[in-house]
């Protein structure tokens, strides 16, 4: 029998790098003192800082102080344990001579890595990105009151992945000013007062509705593309979490001042817009820091969060440390401290998005397979 050709590999082309004008400055990206030191310790000859500022299917775009390339691993990192690297990584990358792309020969620890989990029992963390100071949890506000559930999700992996949260609300001139003021308080009482909440309009001005951004100050949010931009100051980093469709693109071109991100057509059944991000990539933004735009995400499975759970709820959880049994699921248990302070969830939405989590936290931990590490 003859033997098969053997198929010849063939080595990926590498993709060209975006305009220069979408990605952020060096100087606009900060590591932290203890990246730097790390950085400063280990640098052999001819390495350089860089920040990883875009990923897609091919080659990672790494920017430093000289120039921005795309970039491959080293074949040392490749066989690590830690060779995976996220928008937002800063890496320790060499640019050899007559070499075609840089060479990422280590990834600095983390400050914050936004991830989630991706797969079933057997699945694994996903880092959407890294080093993030803020985390902007976006909502459309349309015919019906935001998913509070979702928002929820979202910002207990932000405090459990290390960075702060501010909840965005999205297309408000698609609705009314009681719709506008419902929903404020709606994620005021579930994630309380030290989450700042910013309600915004879609394509419309900011300026030409003085009805709903007086209902939205009236309850305590501000208003408006600039009150965006004032949780993402210079020198910080931030990401938009929502599923697709509720206007992450359309803000960021928004904060851009200009079209330079494609937005989708909005379905009529439902005013749903369509997934158009398929990168991830870090965008400047003008006034103010960076924000990683990234595509939405159908599902926030909730595995091994608890720490940002207690973190988001920490009355409650203080109140879960004092029950009388450890496994307490606060539903029918004698010496319940959680129902002894805080009564029926049937009362409480704030209450009743602690139980729905703590219980879907319980469950995926039984369902893991034993030898996945968290």
């Amino acid at each position: 029998m003859a033997r098969r050709a053997k198929r010849a590999r063939t080595k990926p082309a590498v993709p060209s790098l975006p305009p220069l004008t979408e990605l952020p400055e060096f100087s606009d990206l900060r590591p932290s003192e203890d990246q730097l030191a790390d950085f400063e310790s280990s640098a052999g000859e001819g390495v350089e800082l860089g920040c990883v500022v875009r990923l897609d299917r091919g080659f990672p775009a790494v920017l430093t102080e000289r120039e921005a390339f795309r970039a491959e691993f080293a074949a040392r990192l490749t066989k690590g344990e830690f060779s995976k690297v996220a928008v937002g990584d800063w890496v320790c990358v060499r640019s050899p001579q007559g070499h075609d792309m840089g060479i990422i020969e280590r990834i600095l620890p983390r400050s914050s890595d936004i991830a989630r989990w991706k797969g079933g029992n057997r699945g694994e963390r996903q880092t959407l990105a890294a080093n993030v100071d803020i985390v902007l949890v976006v909502q459309a506000l349309e015919e019906w009151r935001v998913s509070s559930g979702r928002i929820t999700r979202s910002a207990v992996v932000a405090k459990d992945c290390g960075a702060k949260v501010a909840v965005v609300l999205t297309k408000a001139d698609g609705a009314d000013a009681d719709l506008v003021a419902s929903s404020v308080r709606l994620v005021r009482e579930v994630l309380g007062e030290g989450v700042p909440i910013v309600v915004v309009a879609s394509r419309s001005s900011d300026a030409g509705h003085p009805e709903l951004r007086a209902a939205a100050e009236a309850v305590g949010a501000t208003w408006g593309v600039e009150s965006v931009r004032a949780l993402v100051p210079a020198g910080e980093v931030g990401i938009m979490l929502g599923p697709s469709g509720v206007g992450k693109s359309t803000l960021l071109n928004a904060l851009l001042g200009r079209e330079a991100l494609e937005t989708g057509a909005v379905r009529e059944s439902d005013g749903v817009g369509r997934h158009t991000t398929v990168t991830r990539r870090m965008v400047a933004i003008p006034g103010a820091g960076t924000i990683v735009d990234a595509p939405g995400l159908r599902t926030l499975q909730m595995v091994g969060h608890e720490r940002g759970l207690a973190m988001v709820f920490p009355d409650i959880a203080d109140a879960a440390r004092a029950c009388r049994f450890r496994n307490c699921t606060h539903t029918h248990e004698p010496g319940c401290e959680v129902r002894d302070q805080f009564g029926d969830p049937e009362g409480s939405v704030r209450l009743a998005a602690y139980l729905s989590l703590a219980s879907e936290m319980r469950t995926s931990a039984k369902t893991l397979d034993p030898d996945v590490v968290l």
